[in-house]
């Protein structure tokens, strides 16, 4: 068995892993890289992948983050044709997510073209879009549902369970075996987990009990996220700072998952009367369509969301939420001076219309910034939390007098003590573990949790490209 660390090693994005067992030879993710002008970079030296994809014979995938997903078009675009095996929630998900990725990059090629002819410059060195719309609309007919509990053959040697990874509506873990000489062999691979007792989505299914090699991801691997009820007080007071200095209240939330959970959050402080009636706008095409998959859902839903939906259409007039569409009324929201609540994305602040907002309110000292999700280094989010009293917008210097809060408690990703409780499901030590999925600092961090704690050896940290026999 060789693994190929092709993306997500040492860092948190463009999760990608090369499989070569059983005479198989298949993906894991295939993610796009993110966070700035290094992962620009990144993804541009992963066009060709470094391998024929026509050899790969199936791709598995754990979830729709684009960082998990956002290459399935160009893989298509370079002749892949095999299946690409996905939850159906995963699939509703990426028929929004993809073409909406191509759309952005579309968009930012259009735009660095028009600023280098206003500013007089060369048009050479653009970067062309890793994929237009018309390939992402084309690589979704690759796209395969399976079922959570089910096992599914893949491969003559192959076959998968997809297990609920309570990260986002869909998400999955891997529980992978491969049979040839000797006995089988079993691949476990994380995903994404998310937090249990959280908003929204069910907990994560347990581990399985053994593994001959399992990946696990490390995104907050060396931390402990806030409580709940710390984190409602943190949200309660932002609001009020807010509401008295009569400001906006602007919230970067990546479109899937962290928008729906914060819908959620909010509705649920108005029902329990610790903050007043609100005016919420949810300013993101992307993030509409994936709260419309979510509703469309809620067998995926855990019980307590599903009583807050009923209580919300009972009770329109304690949350007015509106779903902007239309480019006009986006507009629309900068006049607005006081009171609105703005979820926007993208999450990190790298891209869509979260960008005009911030460039709206940021200078105005009556507003507010909630953080409320992971920023990787290199982005606006991450500049904004590390405190940068400037930062430029489309160009432009943009000062920061808006107040900025980071809310710690909302993450979809699991804290070290979630992450050891999940690895405690497994009987014995796997035989090969690699710690992925996270900055180098908390994947060190976590490795040595996973040693200290639960007394496993064979804990590594794989270099980004590395290929590794286990």
């Amino acid at each position: 068995m060789r693994l190929g660390f092709l993306g997500a090693a040492g860092e948190v994005t463009g999760s990608c892993t090369l499989v070569e067992a059983g005479g198989a030879r298949f993906l894991v993710d295939c993610g796009m890289f993110q966070g700035g002008p290094e992962a620009r970079q990144k993804n541009q030296k992963a066009l060709n992948f470094g391998f024929d994809v026509r050899q790969i014979d199936f791709v598995l995938l754990t979830h729709a983050h684009i960082d998990h997903s956002g290459l399935l078009p160009r893989l298509s675009m370079l002749g892949y044709r095999g299946p690409v095996y996905a939850t159906q929630a995963t699939i509703d998900l990426l028929e929004v997510l993809l073409p909406d990725s191509a759309h952005i990059q579309e968009k930012e090629a259009e735009w660095q073209l028009r600023h280098r002819r206003r500013g007089g410059k060369a048009e050479r060195g653009i970067p062309a879009p890793l994929y237009s719309v018309a390939q992402a609309l084309a690589s979704l007919k690759l796209l395969r549902p399976v079922s959570y509990g089910q096992p599914e053959k893949t491969a003559e040697n192959v076959s998968v369970v997809f297990r609920d990874a309570g990260h986002i509506l869909g998400s999955a873990s891997l529980d992978v075996t491969v049979s040839g000489e000797g006995r089988p062999r079993r691949l476990v691979f994380s995903g994404d987990l998310g937090m249990s007792d959280r908003p929204v989505l069910c907990d994560p299914a347990p581990s399985p009990t053994e593994a001959d090699v399992l990946l696990i991801e490390s995104t907050y691997g060396d931390r402990l996220h806030r409580s709940l009820p710390e984190t409602e007080d943190e949200i309660v007071a932002a609001f009020e700072r807010t509401r008295a200095a009569k400001g906006n209240l602007i919230i970067p939330a990546f479109a899937v998952g962290r928008t729906q959970e914060i819908i959620y959050m909010l509705a649920d402080l108005v029902r329990r009367k610790r903050l007043s009636p609100l005016k919420v706008y949810v300013d993101s095409p992307m993030a509409n369509a994936a709260t419309r998959i979510t509703l469309a859902n809620q067998n995926l839903l855990n019980p307590e969301t599903c009583e807050l939906i009923a209580w919300l259409k009972a009770h329109p007039k304690q949350m007015s939420l509106e779903l902007v569409a239309d480019v006009e009324r986006s507009i629309q929201l900068n006049d607005i001076r006081s009171g609105a609540v703005i979820i926007s994305a993208s999450g990190m602040c790298e891209a869509g219309r979260i960008k005009y907002h911030l460039r709206e309110n940021l200078p105005r000292s009556e507003c507010t910034i909630l953080i409320a999700g992971f920023q990787a280094a290199g982005t606006l989010g991450r500049r904004l939390v590390d405190g940068a009293k400037l930062v430029h917008i489309f160009g432009q210097p943009v000062p920061v007098r808006a107040h900025i809060y980071t809310v710690g408690g909302l993450s979809a990703h699991a804290d070290q003590a979630a992450l050891l409780k999940w690895l405690g499901g497994f009987h014995k030590a796997p035989g090969n573990t690699f710690v992925v999925h996270g900055e180098a600092g908390a994947s060190a961090n976590f490795k040595r949790a996973i040693e200290e704690k639960l007394g496993w050896s064979n804990v590594r940290l794989p270099l980004p490209g590395e290929f590794i026999s286990a």
